[in-house]
Parts: structure tokens; C-alpha cells; sequence
């Protein structure tokens, strides 16, 4: 017994015992229950032919470059029966001049203007809500344009969900890989992300999908008066609002290879804190129990390493307390890699537990960095 053990009282070590049992249990049911049905999803595969006629809907501020870029591979889907809408939110650029370009190209291109008014709320929630108004069809796949998809079957993927019988399709949209421990960080905060918002929606609690890679039908959206209950948020539209649509198993996931959405990560931790700013100001809006949920994990793995390397110092039971962490971090090492792997992070579930303990730790100082930053508009 070392000196430690000697002047620490035995209900102190009974209680870190008691955390960290209790923590360790946490981390379980997470990986075992929650995490597990993502790592082991395989989506059945339909026969029928899919004909559902689609509408695109894009909301686009002063984004020429990327429409130049992207559009054409929107427009050129191997599918039927589709639209794009993009609605050109108060742009200042030559949007306007691009798209009526390719407005002559191609005849399934609507262009919605909305003109500068400095009365129009910061956000997306008004030019989607116009783009929807817009829409010929019920059944509507949203995207942005920095968005780029992964092959040209994107549509047909999204569309087949709906042939289900689904008012609501939730996808995924990784970060382009590039050079930099920031961008590895954006891409596992936007893998981490994905797996917890897809492995709860097969747990039957959906609380998000991603504006860059979303689909719902019209109904859904005018059910619950679309955006109207979190209007005075910038954010909201892809959390609050699935939040709000679904219900009676009325949703899906979508996350096959060919229908991913890849965005450009952000390039500077200022930019990037900004994005993270705006997708905070949603979180006190969610009840209390998804709260709680999506809070247990990061604080339950902290306690769990504060109690081990605390008892490991007061030399109770180290065998004990090794080969737990051992197995936890071999579950945790199958299930979380395999769930990258299918959210197309190979290099990064490599070092699953890496990246899991230190996210863990750095999220809540971000969260508080960006709390006191100005909330970033659109």
C-alpha cells in the first residue's frame, strides 16, 4: 500500500470505484447497443423499380465558384424524373449570371431569386421554405453547393428510400481529406457526428440529419408548419425540424457509398469554430432526455479515465482495472473502426481510441470557445 492509499479515506477510493464502475457500464451499453447497429447495418436491398419524381432543393449565397463547379453534377444524375431548384439567396456575385447559363443547358433547372432586403433573418430557413413553395414534386433531397457528389447515383439512392414508403431519408456528407491535424480533426467531429446521429436514428431516436445530404417529403414539412417553431434561430433546420417530422418510424438512413455528399472542411480552427458556434445555438432547444444522451458518452469516458488513472495511483487492484480498460478499448477499437470504415474515414478508424478520448476532451473547451464567440450568419 503506498502513501497515497494511506491518507486517502476508503470512501473516497469506494466512491471513484463506485464512478467508475458505473461510467464503464455507460461506455458499454454506447458501444454494444447504440454504436453497434451502425457498425453492423446492412440496408436491404430493393427490386423495385424507382420512379418517384424528385425535386433539388439548394439554397446558394454568393457561391458562384461552386456552382461552376458542382451543379453540373447534380444536374447530370443517372435518374429520370427530377428538378433543381436552386434558390439564389441575395447573392452579390455572378450567381446569377452562372446559372442562367446553365439554365439554357439544362431544362430541369429552376432558378428562384430572392433579392437582397436587409428584413430577411440570417440563415437558410427562408430560401428553403421558398424553394419547397417552388417545388413541382412531394418528394424533396436537399443539399448545398459546396457539395459534391460521390458518383452519379446519388438521386436514384435517396429516391429508392422514399419507394419504401419513408417521409424522411437522413444521409451523410464526409469532409474531402486533405493535409493537417485540423482537417483530420473536422473530418472525425463530422465522422463522430454522422455516427452518433445514424446509430441513434437505428436505435428509433433520430434527433438530426445534415442539410448537405437530407430528403423529406413536402407532407412531412407542412405537417408541423415547417420551420415555424425555431424561425428566430439561424440553425435548426436539419436537428430541430427532423426532431419535430419524425415519427412513427416515418424515416431512414441512407449511407451507401455512392450517395455521400462531400464538402470542403474548413481550412483555419477560426472558421471552423465559427461553423461549430452556430450548430451549438440549436442545443438548449432539444429536450432534456436528447440532451442527456448525447451528453453521457464524452462525460461518462472522462470520468471513466479520471477514475482509473486515480485508483492506478493508489495501486487498488491495477489487474483489475487494466484488463477492464483493456477490453473496453478493444470494443471500443472493433465497433467505433467499423463504423468509420462505413462512414469512409479508413485512415482515421486506425486510431479510433485516439481520437475518441481526445475529442472527448477538446469538444467541451470548443463548446465554450464558441458559445462566447457572435453566432455566424449565412
Amino acid at each position: 500500500m503506498n502513501y497515497l492509499h494511506q491518507h486517502i479515506g476508503p470512501n473516497i477510493i469506494l466512491l471513484f470505484t463506485g464512478v467508475f464502475v458505473i461510467t464503464l457500464i455507460i461506455q458499454l451499453y454506447f458501444i454494444l447497443n447504440i454504436h453497434r447497429r451502425l457498425a453492423f447495418f446492412k440496408p436491404a436491398k430493393s427490386t423495385e423499380p424507382i420512379n418517384i419524381p424528385i425535386s433539388i432543393i439548394i439554397a446558394a449565397r454568393n457561391e458562384s465558384e461552386n456552382l461552376f463547379k458542382n451543379l453540373p453534377k447534380i444536374l447530370e444524375q443517372k435518374y429520370s424524373h427530377f428538378e433543381v431548384i436552386i434558390v439564389n439567396h441575395q447573392s452579390i456575385d455572378n450567381s446569377k449570371d452562372i446559372l442562367e447559363a446553365f439554365s439554357k443547358q439544362y431544362k430541369n433547372l429552376k432558378i428562384v431569386e430572392l433579392a437582397k432586403d436587409k428584413h430577411i433573418r440570417p440563415g437558410k430557413k427562408l430560401p428553403l421554405t421558398i424553394g419547397i413553395k417552388a417545388a413541382q414534386y412531394e418528394h424533396l433531397i436537399f443539399t448545398d453547393a459546396d457539395c459534391e457528389p460521390n458518383s452519379n447515383q446519388w438521386i436514384e439512392n435517396m429516391a429508392a428510400q422514399f419507394n419504401k414508403g419513408k417521409d424522411i431519408v437522413l444521409g451523410y456528407g464526409p469532409m474531402i481529406k486533405s493535409k493537417g491535424i485540423l482537417n483530420k480533426l473536422v473530418r472525425f467531429d463530422t465522422a463522430w457526428i454522422g455516427l452518433n446521429y445514424l446509430s441513434m436514428a437505428l436505435n428509433n431516436a433520430p434527433y438530426m440529419g445534415v442539410g448537405r445530404n437530407l430528403a423529406y417529403t413536402k407532407s412531412a414539412f407542412f405537417a408541423v408548419n415547417g420551420f415555424k417553431s425555431h424561425y428566430s434561430i439561424a440553425s435548426g433546420d436539419d436537428d430541430l425540424f427532423i426532431q419535430e417530422a419524425v415519427k412513427n418510424n416515418n424515416y431512414s438512413i441512407e449511407i451507401s457509398p455512392e450517395t455521400s455528399m462531400y464538402s470542403p472542411a474548413k481550412e483555419n480552427m477560426n472558421d471552423w469554430i465559427k461553423q461549430k458556434s452556430r450548430h451549438y445555438t440549436t442545443a438548449p432547444k432539444y429536450p432534456f432526455i436528447k440532451k442527456l444522451l448525447l451528453a453521457i458518452y464524452p462525460v461518462s469516458l472522462i470520468l471513466t479515465w479520471i477514475c482509473f488513472v486515480s485508483l492506478v495511483q493508489l495501486s487498488y487492484h491495477e489487474l483489475y482495472l487494466t484488463v477492464s480498460m483493456f477490453v473496453l478499448y478493444i470494443l471500443k477499437w472493433w465497433i467505433g473502426a467499423r463504423c468509420l470504415i462505413k462512414l469512409e474515414e479508413k485512415k482515421l478508424a486506425l486510431f479510433f481510441p485516439f481520437w475518441d478520448l481526445f475529442y472527448a476532451a477538446f469538444i467541451p473547451i470548443l463548446f465554450v470557445i464558441a458559445k462566447n464567440k457572435k453566432n455566424a450568419t449565412w
